[in-house]
């Protein structure tokens, strides 16, 4: 337990915290109760549906310590279930069977019916002692002398030292509260993240799962970019290069019997050539633009900026030059960023915001239309997912009905 982490804990909320706990693991001991005696009715059909059913109770019960948990830590606790198919109930209750993090909720349920009501109990005990002993001092002021009043053995306590050692009860409770209180949360907090959340085991096979479907994305959006770019040099610039060819040739036959016709398939040749040079140049920044290598990612997006149809605001402030694919994953990002925005928000105005922070490039791209965006697999934000994912980068996305829609992405990477 971190000293940070204890300050962090504001101590009155807790006081909230330890009376919702105190009554809801009360119903954690009847989802026990329910929970053993479904197990135990597994030989008759009826217990099939009820074990599935409070298996599924029990995990949206413990959904809220880990919320809970989260917010103490300050971080996310992650729920650590197998998927469960859409089949039958015994194809459910084999998931359910198999996955362990079903027997540690099961767990949970018991530890937090005995320790995690204990430590609400104590810390609600502790705050009511504080109040109690703390108005004390006043009742004995008002009530016949004697009544109130404590005792020390064989000693006579005078009414004044009755009301100072109320006061000093009432300290004493006080500090135990205030130094107790959270180190207790933050501690089970703890715990509840340890038997809740996702194993380092299973959150690496996770990670590696989403690194071989991030890789297989790219690799195949590799393979239909370069099937994209073979087709666009063989139907434009190869064919246009063709053409020019066969223009020159008869220009070369007609030069000598024909020159008027010759200066015609010249003229036609150069505008070949140009039409040919201008399809290459808008393949090649396709592939990297230019500007990227010139001027770098903070260029680009001021180019991007320019060539928009929006009114947008730049505000990039990076240390250095960035490695020229992250460069190029974020241009490419927040092209298609501003691109929907100009034709799907009915927006007027947008913001890029660029920031190179704690090891990672974060860029937030912002604008003022309807809101309201859906992802779709097959959509462009999807394609900015996949070409992030491949840098292991993140993207998450805000859009309330009414607006207005902002696109934050990071990308981790060092500067040059």
């Amino acid at each position: 337990m971190t000293t940070a982490t204890t300050r962090r804990v504001k101590r009155l909320p807790l006081l909230g915290w330890s009376f919702i706990f105190t009554v809801y693991s009360l119903l954690g001991i009847g989802l026990i109760v329910l929970m053993t005696v479904s197990s135990a009715l597994l030989v008759l059909t009826v217990g099939l549906p009820l074990v599935v059913g409070f298996a599924y109770s029990i995990r949206g019960y413990n959904d809220v310590y880990r919320l809970w948990a989260g917010h103490i830590l300050g971080t996310s606790v992650i729920r650590p279930y197998r998927p469960i198919p859409k089949g039958n109930l015994f194809s459910r209750l084999r998931v359910i069977g198999s996955d362990p993090a079903t027997y540690r909720d099961y767990a949970w349920l018991w530890i937090n019916a005995i320790l995690g009501f204990a430590i609400s109990l104590v810390s609600l005990a502790l705050f009511a002692s504080t109040i109690f002993y703390g108005i004390m001092p006043g009742l004995v002021q008002i009530v016949p002398e004697g009544v109130l009043d404590l005792y020390l053995g064989p000693v006579e306590v005078s009414r004044t030292q009755n009301t100072l050692l109320y006061w000093v009860f009432a300290l004493i409770s006080f500090g135990l509260w205030w130094w107790l209180a959270p180190k207790m949360m933050v501690g089970y907090a703890r715990l509840a993240a340890v038997m809740l959340g996702i194993s380092e085991r299973a959150r690496l096979s996770l990670r590696v799962d989403a690194l071989a479907s991030s890789r297989a994305e790219t690799v195949g959006t590799q393979a239909a970019e370069l099937r994209r770019i073979e087709r666009d040099l063989h139907d434009g610039a190869q064919a246009r290069l063709v053409a020019l060819g066969m223009s020159l040739g008869m220009a070369e036959e007609m030069l000598s019997n024909n020159p008027a016709v010759a200066q015609e398939l010249l003229t036609e040749a150069r505008q070949s050539t140009s039409l040919a040079l201008s399809e290459l140049r808008d393949l090649v920044r396709g592939i990297h633009p230019p500007v990227l290598s010139d001027r770098g990612l903070t260029g680009g997006i001021q180019a991007l900026a320019i060539g928009s149809p929006l009114q947008v605001q730049v505000d990039v402030v990076l240390p250095a030059r960035l490695p020229a694919p992250v460069e190029s994953a974020a241009y490419f990002a927040v092209a298609e960023v501003l691109t929907n925005a100009a034709k799907h928000s009915g927006a007027t105005e947008a913001w890029v915001r660029a920031r190179h922070v704690r090891g990672s490039l974060s860029v937030l791209v912002g604008d003022d239309g309807r809101g309201g965006v859906v992802q779709d697999s097959a959509g462009g934000l999807h394609g900015i997912e996949r070409r992030l994912n491949a840098f292991d980068g993140t993207m998450h996305i805000s859009s309330p009905v009414g607006g207005p829609t902002i696109v934050s992405m990071e990308l981790p990477c060092v500067p040059e």
